[in-house]
């Protein structure tokens, strides 16, 4: 079944971009758009309170990836990723950028 990605606004907080649990609805990730990085952070809910999130920038040449399927999929060159960034097909050797995440009862903080 096809499902159009879930964009949410993250809140900078110093070094820190926080975003509400709530937020995810039903949604098992969503994409984390901030003015402090050029991409969206693909935020994954592993388990009620285990979050993992990686930059959404191929690490092959840079371009902005798609969220398809549980996979991140590089539009320019076809290189494939896990969500949770491990690289899953090349030509992109690297796995993708990711941050630390802690949550509190409400939020989920992305670490910059």
């Amino acid at each position: 079944a096809c499902k159009t990605s879930v964009y949410v606004t993250g809140t900078a907080e110093g070094k820190k971009i926080a975003v509400k649990k709530t937020d995810f609805g039903k949604n098992k990730f969503v994409l984390v758009k901030t003015e402090k990085l050029e991409t969206p952070v693909y935020l994954l809910k592993e388990s009620e309170e285990i979050y993992s999130a990686v930059l959404m920038l191929c690490t092959h040449k840079g371009c902005e990836l798609n969220a398809s399927g549980g996979f991140l999929v590089c539009p320019c060159h076809g290189s494939e990723f896990s969500a949770t960034g491990k690289v899953m097909n090349p030509p992109a050797d690297k796995d993708l950028q990711k941050f630390t995440v802690t949550t509190d009862i409400n939020n989920i903080y992305i670490q910059l």
